[in-house]
Parts: C-alpha cells; sequence; structure tokens
C-alpha cells in the first residue's frame, strides 16, 4: 500500500494489522455479548487465519534481500517471516486447546482471547521489530497480556501466585532490559539495529557496549527461561492454567529468541577486520554457550525429579532454551551471511517443532487434568495406556519428539541447531554439542516415565475416559501430522525459513 510518505507502509505490518483489530474487535463484542463464548473464540481463529494468510501472500512474492519501513523500525526479512509463523500456529492451538477450558472453568472468554489476541501481536512487533524501542514495546504488549492471562482463574490461589511471581520477576527482568537498551544508546547513539552493527564495526566502540550487552543478556536470559534466569518457570507453569502454560513455554519463548537473535547475531556481528568488535561478540558468545551448558543440565536434571507433569514440562522447556541457544550461538559465530541465514532459520524451526510437540502435549494435560488441573502428577496417569489408549499413545509421541527419537519433528530440530556450532571447529562449542547430546540422553528417563507409568502402572483409582471435544481432536491431529511431516520432510521448511527477502520487492513493499 503505498502512501505520501514511503516510509509509511501498511502492507508489511498487515498481519500485525489484522491480529490487532481482531483483538479490539473480540474485547468490544464482548463487552456488549459476554455470553457468546464460542464466538469469540471463532473470531479469534478467523483473525489469525487471516494474519496467515497475509504473512503467506508476503512470504511467496519475496525472495533475496531484507527490506525495511517506518524510518528503518521494522523490517522485513526471514527471521521475522519464520517466527511470525510460529507464534499463529501456537496461538491458534492455545484458543482451540482452552475451548474446553474456558467452558469448564467459566472463564471470561472474550477477555481471554482479546489478551491472547493482543500477547500475538506483541510477539509479531518482537519479531518484525529493527529498534530497540519497538522490541521493548512488543516485548511489553506481551508480558502485560500474559501476566494477567496466568492469574485468570482468579478463585485458585495457585494461579494468583503463578501471576503474581511471573509480573514481579518479569517487571525486574524488563528494567535490566531498558537499562540495557539505555546503555546500548548511550554507546552507539542509535537504537536501530542495523545502525548498531555499523557502529560496532568501528573499532573504537565505547566499553560501554559490553555492560549494556551483558544486561541485554539478563533481560532476554529471563523472558526464554534459561539459566540462571530460569527460577521463575517451575512454579509460573505449574500454577498458571494448563492452556496457558502450554502457551507460554512456547509462543513467548520463542518470541524472546526472536529478539534476542536480531539484537545479538545481526546486531553485535563478528566483524572481520574489527578487532574490538570482534571481542566484543566473542564476549557474548562464550557467555551464551556456558549458559546453554547450564540450562541444557539443570532443566533435564531437575525434571527427573518431578513428579507433576507441568513442572515436568516446565524444566524440560528450560532444557529446549538451551538446546536452542546452541543454534543460537552457531549463528554468531557464522562467516557468511548465507550461514548466519541458515542458523537462524535452524532457531526457528527448532522452536516450531518444539511448538508442535510441547501444545500437542499441553492438550492432553489440559484434558485430563479436569477444573482446576487436580489431576497433574504422574499417579494421575497410572494405567490409562489400555483404558485410553489413542490419548495414551499419542501422548506418548509428543514425548518422544521432545526427547528427539528419530523421525520426529524433534530429531531433526535437534540435528539443524547442533550442526552450525559443531562446523564451527572451536572448542567451548564442541563441548557445548557434546554436552547438548550427553543431556538428551539423560531427559531419556523423564520422557519415557511418563510413557512407563501410562502402560506399565496398575492403576488403583476409577478411570472414566474423557470425551475429546472436536477443538482438541483437531490439536492432536494436527500436531502428530506435522511431527512426521516436519521428521520426515523437514528440510523443505527449513529451506523456505532461510529464504529472504529480495531487493526487486523492496519497491512492492515500501
Amino acid at each position: 500500500m503505498q502512501l505520501s510518505d514511503p516510509n509509511v507502509n501498511l502492507y508489511i505490518i498487515l498481519p500485525e494489522i489484522i491480529v490487532a483489530l481482531t483483538g479490539a474487535i473480540v474485547m468490544v463484542y464482548d463487552s456488549f455479548f459476554p455470553r457468546d463464548r464460542r464466538v469469540s473464540g471463532a473470531m479469534s481463529i478467523i483473525g489469525l487465519v487471516l494474519a496467515g494468510i497475509a504473512l503467506f501472500a508476503m512470504w511467496s512474492s519475496s525472495s533475496g534481500l531484507p527490506v525495511t519501513a517506518w524510518g528503518g523500525m521494522v523490517t522485513h526479512d526471514s527471521l521475522r517471516l519464520s517466527f511470525t509463523a510460529v507464534f499463529l500456529i501456537v496461538s491458534a492451538f492455545t484458543i482451540l486447546v482452552s475451548a474446553i477450558w474456558v467452558e469448564r472453568e467459566d472463564v471470561p472468554a472474550g477477555e481471554y482471547h482479546a489478551l491472547l489476541l493482543f500477547a500475538t501481536f506483541g510477539m509479531m512487533l518482537m519479531a518484525s521489530g529493527n529498534d530497540l524501542v519497538v522490541i521493548f514495546l512488543g516485548l511489553e504488549t506481551l508480558s502485560i497480556a500474559t501476566y494477567v492471562m496466568a492469574g485468570l482463574r482468579k478463585s485458585d490461589l495457585r494461579s494468583n501466585e503463578s501471576a503474581m511471581k511471573y509480573f514481579i520477576l518479569g517487571s525486574l527482568a524488563s528494567a535490566f532490559l531498558l537499562y540495557g537498551i539505555a546503555l546500548v544508546y548511550g554507546a552507539t547513539g542509535t537504537m536501530n539495529i542495523t545502525e548498531i552493527a555499523a557502529k560496532v564495526a568501528d573499532p573504537n566502540f565505547p566499553a560501554l557496549l559490553l555492560v549494556g550487552g551483558a544486561m541485554l543478556i539478563v533481560g532476554f536470559g529471563f523472558k526464554v527461561a534459561v539459566a540462571p534466569f530460569h527460577v521463575w518457570a517451575p512454579d509460573v507453569y505449574e500454577g498458571a492454567p494448563s492452556p496457558i502454560t502450554g502457551f507460554m513455554a512456547a509462543g513467548p519463548k520463542a518470541a524472546a529468541f526472536a529478539s534476542f537473535l536480531r539484537v545479538f547475531v545481526i546486531g553485535f556481528p563478528l566483524v572481520a577486520g574489527a578487532e574490538a568488535a570482534g571481542y566484543l561478540t566473542r564476549s557474548w558468545v562464550t557467555v551464551l554457550a556456558v549458559m546453554a551448558i547450564f540450562s541444557m543440565t539443570i532443566g533435564n536434571v531437575a525434571a527427573i525429579m518431578q513428579n507433576n507433569i507441568k513442572r515436568m514440562l516446565a524444566y524440560s522447556s528450560i532444557a529446549h532454551a538451551g538446546y536452542a541457544l546452541v543454534g543460537f550461538v552457531g549463528a554468531g559465530v557464522a562467516v557468511t551471511i548465507a550461514a548466519r541465514d541458515v542458523a537462524v532459520a535452524a532457531v526457528a524451526f527448532y522452536m516450531l517443532t518444539y511448538a508442535v510437540a510441547n501444545l500437542g502435549a499441553f492438550a492432553i494435560v489440559t484434558l485430563l487434568g479436569q477444573k482446576d488441573d487436580r489431576r497433574t502428577e504422574f499417579e494421575d496417569f497410572n494405567g490409562i495406556g489400555f483404558r485410553s489408549p489413542l490419548l495414551a499413545f499419542t501422548l506418548s509421541l509428543f514425548m518422544l519428539s521432545l526427547l528427539g527419537l528419530p523421525l520426529t519433528a524433534g530429531f531433526i530440530g535437534k540435528v539443524l541447531v547442533f550442526r552450525p556450532a559443531l562446523e564451527a571447529g572451536e572448542t567451548l562449542l564442541t563441548i557445548m554439542v557434546v554436552a547438548a547430546v550427553v543431556n538428551t540422553a539423560i531427559s531419556a528417563y523423564y520422557y519415557l516415565r511418563i510413557i512407563v507409568v501410562m502402560f506399565f502402572k496398575e492403576r488403583t483409582t476409577e478411570w472414566v475416559s474423557p470425551k475429546v471435544p472436536v477443538s482438541i481432536s483437531a490439536v492432536i491431529l494436527i500436531s502428530v501430522i506435522g511431527i512426521f511431516y516436519l521428521g520426515i520432510f523437514g528440510n523443505s521448511v527449513i529451506e523456505k525459513f532461510a529464504t529472504p527477502a529480495a531487493p526487486e520487492v523492496e519497491a512492492n513493499l515500501r
């Protein structure tokens, strides 16, 4: 869409506009018809589908170099496109999984769906932002909506505690992030990531930039829940309602990784010939490599000791953040733009594979957990393998994909994020990949434990196989198909994720 100012480009942010407008429409509709729960959910799904169509249209017409608009504050590139696709899938799955929960818990549906859509808008803004202010605005839009969703079950003390912990620690992390942004601005004189990269190429940049970068790592580290900034995740994930826990483990984590990648891989690149700039990049590469090792180890070892499935999946998400950091570090040491794009695409693909398996698992946990998530202990799943075989087998498949069994999405996802770091040929990065492989073996214990519980433990209480709603059936079916498709034909998806936008498209987008 061409307006008088070439920087005012509505087409480049069309998916974001659609999602934001849908959220506003759902909110207004709910104020007049608060009892029409299914209508607000249907409207939300329609909005996400329309945004997906707009994204696919932009993707189909793009091949070549990135394009920026709105004074360079918004960018159109492969990182934005691939992560936005992940966000839309996560939000659509969450709405479908939530259908039974909204009815069962008597949650204000319009309020919930509007918050979810605004959170999705914030995630999309984080992925498309080429300016630190835009990224921060997207992060706060996402965070505030997620804080409220975590405490939507107002009569449940655990949910209230979850929301309060998330709010307090999340606000602290946002403060670190904002202070880091201020220091980076003070050191470079700009908040535009492309311009920051140019400033970093100058070997005489101020040492203040190192302090700002360190504070950004703290802020982003909290949002992606990597060690040592992970302590909030188990309590928040356990106390929040299951559908929202699944959303938080997949969506906001992927959004934080999108911004994390853009700021550090693109904003602080490894510049040949600039010794000081190279030192800056080597500094954060080393820090993140150590954080990845600790995240994988702490997440997997702690998950072994859990007796609650939601807490187990929370520690599992910490470990998976560590696996994603392996690909992140691989992107940081890439010596060519093409290699960097492939490594970034690998991280986006990994977040997609994790989201599909994780949301499928939370769909079943939501269904079996009953009201207030009463049945989420391991013993509650004893012996259900032969009483609800379809649910047990699909949950087993999701666990095996999270483990990384060959022919599943999780396996190809791990291979893709491990490869760039291994190919770098550096000792620390090789140790990091070896640690990732060892931790994958450790994770087999708790992923296989739920399978053993379902099929080999005797049930001592009565079990009535639940009726599976159409919405949850759809999520489970799509997740199963996605796990096998991404595991077998994932190459076509990763190639799509790694394809940048074309220089000849610039005139069409602006």
